[in-house]
């Protein structure tokens, strides 16, 4: 017999809520029964840990928690849920989510288990623009989810789908995507880690469309708007320069994964005919995994038919009505997807409702207590997310470049290289401590990757924080910061 709310005590349900948010996914989100967490180190349900994960993945706050516990007593208080049901409360998120960034209503919205699905989003609008198929450029490959590498040729990328069928990583996903998919990678950082220049960066992306033209096939260019270091590529400028040279022979998918973008810029994108794909999981604070893209309506109305291997990723209810042929996705409800969608777009809301100058007084405190924690004190070594001599960048760009800091970690002491980075990683959450994942991004006279660490900041965070003065502000990130450096010592001498 199922329990209803009602009948369920108030941590009966919390307790069913938490295991939902670890459902209806890929592996990455199921816990190690040893440990309790997943294998970013994180647990679905709120923590006392000293985390500024957001770059990874994030523990739920509270406030969300208990938002995501209202809405699904509300919407599903047995703990099950009809397609109808599913489709009617994603369909509420899209106006939430429209609200949240002053978007037109002929923005659609896909909804995805994770980032790093939503490249599937980007195939299925351009699989038949060109009868060569498509050349797919990313930018800075490392730069971006483990798992991109497949989806982005048309590939499954993990063991099994969000609704649970197995699949073999690397196995095309087949089913009118194409199988002539060139996945084609823009390096970004030279072998010291410095940014290259933007108009260095469009050049090759030039070329390579000239290239795939040659070849008969349709480029798709995958901007980054805040990369796993904070990285803004290409320009706006030379994004309307290739349209402009290329015509119908290029799209533009843009990769706001980190969600560490403004609402501007994301205009600024959607008005160029633009793709933006965004998770709740980085920046937006949410549980791993969920993620929406947003699609232009000129795009899908001019989309192909619906791949038919969406079927073994997707729900009818995650795509628009008016997708071509959308009708042969499964009826079916994903309540963990849901939940963790619910979480992530509460975040986005009150961090929303936030005044610009309140978000960049917290976002500036954060990024001088890590300087002084992180550079100063323990000689590690920021990767910049700008090109040198271009520091007004980062001031231009403060939710992409400063809410995250990529410290290198290869000249403290041990000399810790890309694995050793990772174990120093791993052993921060026995100190209470969770950092976002190491990154490849500078390289060590041997070629071997350095040790990298990342620092980041989160919606919740900054919305919690902003109710601080300035003063307490800085005594509670230098607290933070603090306790950081203090376990890295340790776990770096150990």
């Amino acid at each position: 017999m199922k329990l209803t709310a009602t009948a369920m005590n108030a941590q009966a349900f919390a307790d069913s809520a938490a295991e939902l948010l670890t459902q209806g996914g890929d592996a990455r989100i199921i816990l190690d029964p040893e440990t309790g967490l997943n294998q970013y180190f994180s647990q679905p349900r709120p923590s006392d840990a000293i985390a500024y994960a957001s770059s990874t993945a994030n523990d739920i706050s509270a406030p969300a928690f208990d938002h995501g516990c209202r809405r699904i007593a509300e919407i599903a208080p047995d703990l099950t849920l009809s397609p109808d049901g599913y489709a009617e409360a994603l369909e509420r998120l899209r106006h939430r989510i429209r609200a949240s960034y002053n978007l037109a209503e002929d923005v659609e919205i896909v909804f995805s288990p994770s980032g790093t699905d939503l490249e599937y989003v980007g195939l299925a609008l351009a699989k038949e623009k060109a009868p060569g198929g498509i050349r797919n450029i990313l930018l800075g490959a490392d730069e971006v989810g483990s798992g991109c590498i497949y989806s982005a040729r048309g590939q499954y990328f993990a063991k099994q789908t969000a609704r649970d069928i197995a699949v073999a990583p690397g196995e095309p996903v087949g089913g009118r995507i194409p199988e002539k998919i060139e996945l084609t990678n823009v390096p970004v950082r030279d072998d010291l880690g410095a940014a290259w220049r933007p108009e260095s960066v469009a050049e090759e992306v030039d070329r390579q469309v000239i290239e795939a033209k040659a070849e008969d096939r349709h480029t798709v260019v995958h901007v980054v708007h805040g990369s796993k270091t904070g990285l803004v590529l290409p320009s706006l400028e030379h994004i309307d320069a290739l349209a402009a040279k290329h015509g119908g022979a290029v799209s533009f998918i843009v990769d706001a994964c980190q969600a560490r973008i403004t609402t501007q810029a994301i205009h600024d994108y959607l008005a160029r005919g633009c793709t933006v794909l965004l998770t709740g999981s980085k920046f937006m604070g949410g549980p791993p995994f969920s993620g929406f893209a947003l699609v232009p309506r000129a795009a899908v109305e001019a989309a192909a038919l619906m791949p038919i291997a969406f079927c073994k990723i997707f729900r009818r209810g995650e795509w628009p009505d008016n997708w071509p042929d959308v009708d042969l996705l499964p009826r079916e409800s994903n309540l963990g997807l849901l939940l963790r969608l619910e979480a992530s777009v509460f975040e986005l809301e009150r961090f929303q409702a936030l005044s610009i100058e309140r978000v960049e007084r917290v976002v500036l405190a954060f990024h001088a207590a890590v300087r002084k924690a992180m550079v100063e004190r323990l000689g590690g070594r920021r990767i910049a997310p700008y090109a040198p001599g271009e520091r007004a960048e980062g001031d231009a760009h403060p939710i992409e470049m400063r809410t995250l800091s990529t410290i290198d970690i290869s000249h403290m002491p041990g000399q810790p290289d890309f694995d050793e980075a990772k174990r120093i990683h791993r052993a921060l959450v026995d100190h209470g401590v969770r950092l976002g994942q190491p990154v490849k991004c500078v390289r060590l006279p041997d070629g071997r990757w350095g040790g990298t660490l990342r620092v980041g900041l989160s919606m919740p965070q900054v919305t919690a924080f902003d109710a601080l003065d300035d003063a307490a502000l800085e005594a509670q990130f230098e607290r933070d910061m603090t306790t950081v450096a203090d376990a890295l010592e340790k776990v770096i001498s150990a």
